[in-house]
């Protein structure tokens, strides 16, 4: 039952907004000022609080400012008079959750209540996340049923050395998933090592993951120790495993069995102790069936099997995701206190998201730099409705959504990082993920 501490200097108002919220279901405190409030929150630790903006003393503002203090998690809503509503939006901006009218409408103030605590808990459980199990908070994916399924199994397999198979769309996490795995293992200390095999040439390939010796071909001026050194006692993700050629599969199946490898122009044998992770984003079953890849190299990789779902299969798992990219964009950004209008989340839950976590990830931090408040309205996710009207989004940075994105969009996003970093072109590239002489470009383009 969630707890509400009302602060009001009337003995009446007190008692009829407690009387009004335990009928609704609520546990209630009250309290007579900003001092009595501090004492209440520091024995009892309620879930929200009502204050009364105007209050002889302490006001509103002020008490707010001191509970924040002892719990700055805990959600505030300002309760004022008509003639003073300018006063509390200000409250809004200095870190209230919102504020009411009297008198209130208290089906209206019982809904924002619980979703304030809803919200409330969920940054707590983020940070919860954080502390118990010590990595970054990208390795978190949501609070659904087959997600927390999928945590318990890779808490399992962490302990073991079996070799792994992560399998998902783009932009579920896989590298994410791969990066917990390792930082919860007893491989922790060691190297985590990361090879893209769409983005190395296929004549390299060899190279790069074994290695070579100085004269091995022309240009091999010294020795180079690939991948698997490099990862050596630690681990190594071969991501995008569908892009090897079968040459190269022949090559890593026999590194797998022996746990060595030849770097190319060497007879000897270098052995390593790497444990493998491999992710893809094809169904690597069906390539066994039709003879695309090797049926013993996917028997030796997959000892355990990962499959990550679609963000549009967990539509449950937005509200949690959007709220922890919101509170790492803010931290960033230096926009604390961003919360989501019920129109933006709506507009969020609705959409397919064809980019997955990532996608929506990219969609949040924007949203945060082009807001103007605290509240992310429905016109701060312009660019994810505009691509959703057209029927395409590019979960893509800012230099990727150049030909796509609308020119207004864009435009705004660069004043607001110009803005926000004073003018300074180097920053602002770096916060819109650009290089330089895009920024310049886009700067002269837009006449800004």
């Amino acid at each position: 039952m969630s707890k509400v501490l009302v602060v009001d200097d009337e003995d009446f108002v007190r008692h009829a907004f407690s009387e009004s919220l335990r009928e609704a279901g609520f546990t209630t405190f009250d309290a007579p000022g900003g001092q009595e409030a501090m004492e209440v929150v520091e024995e009892e630790r309620p879930d929200a609080v009502l204050i009364d903006l105007k209050m002889p003393g302490m006001d509103g503002i002020e008490t707010m400012l001191a509970l924040k203090k002892i719990d700055p998690d805990i959600p505030m809503i300002i309760v004022t008079g008509y003639a003073d509503v300018s006063t509390a939006v200000e409250a809004i901006k200095v870190g209230a959750y919102d504020f009411i009218v009297k008198p209130p409408d208290f089906e209206r103030l019982f809904v924002t209540l619980k979703r304030a605590i809803e919200q409330s808990d969920l940054v707590k459980e983020i940070k919860r996340l954080h502390t118990a199990v010590g990595v970054s908070s990208e390795g978190f994916f949501g609070t659904s049923r087959v997600i927390q399924e999928i945590i318990d199994r890779v808490q399992q397999v962490s302990r073991s050395d079996f070799s792994i198979i992560i399998q998902g769309e783009t932009g579920t996490g896989k590298t994410t998933i791969a990066r917990t795995i390792h930082r919860l293992s007893r491989r922790a200390n060691g190297p985590f090592v990361v090879v893209d095999m769409g983005a190395i040439p296929e004549t390299l390939v060899e190279s790069e993951l074994f290695g070579y010796e100085r004269g091995a071909f022309t240009g091999a001026e010294r020795r180079k120790r690939g991948f698997f050194e490099i990862a050596d006692g630690g681990t190594l993700l071969i991501d995008e495993l569908q892009n090897m050629s079968p040459y190269v599969q022949g090559k890593l199946l026999r590194a797998v069995e022996e746990k060595r490898i030849y770097p190319l122009g060497s007879v000897r044998p270098v052995e390593v102790n790497v444990r493998l992770i491999a992710a893809t984003n094809s169904d690597l079953q069906q390539a066994v069936r039709e003879k695309r890849f090797r049926e013993d190299l996917f028997f030796r990789l997959s000892e355990f099997f990962i499959t990550l779902p679609p963000l549009r299969e967990r539509v449950e798992d937005i509200l949690f995701l959007a709220q922890k990219f919101l509170v790492e964009a803010g931290t960033e950004l230096n926009k604390q206190g961003c919360c989501l209008s019920d129109n933006a989340l709506r507009i969020l839950q609705e959409h397919s998201w064809p980019g997955n976590v990532r996608e929506l990830k990219n969609v949040i931090r924007r949203a945060v730099l082009l807001s103007s408040g605290e509240i992310i309205n429905v016109k701060d996710i312009g660019i994810l409705i505009e691509e959703k009207e057209k029927g395409a989004f590019s979960p893509l940075p800012l230099k990727e959504l150049s030909a796509m994105a609308v020119r207004t969009v864009e435009r705004q996003a660069i004043r607001k990082a110009l803005e926000m970093t004073r003018g300074n072109k180097t920053k602002a590239a770096s916060l819109l993920q650009v290089d330089y002489k895009t920024l310049l470009t886009k700067i002269k383009e837009y006449n800004i």
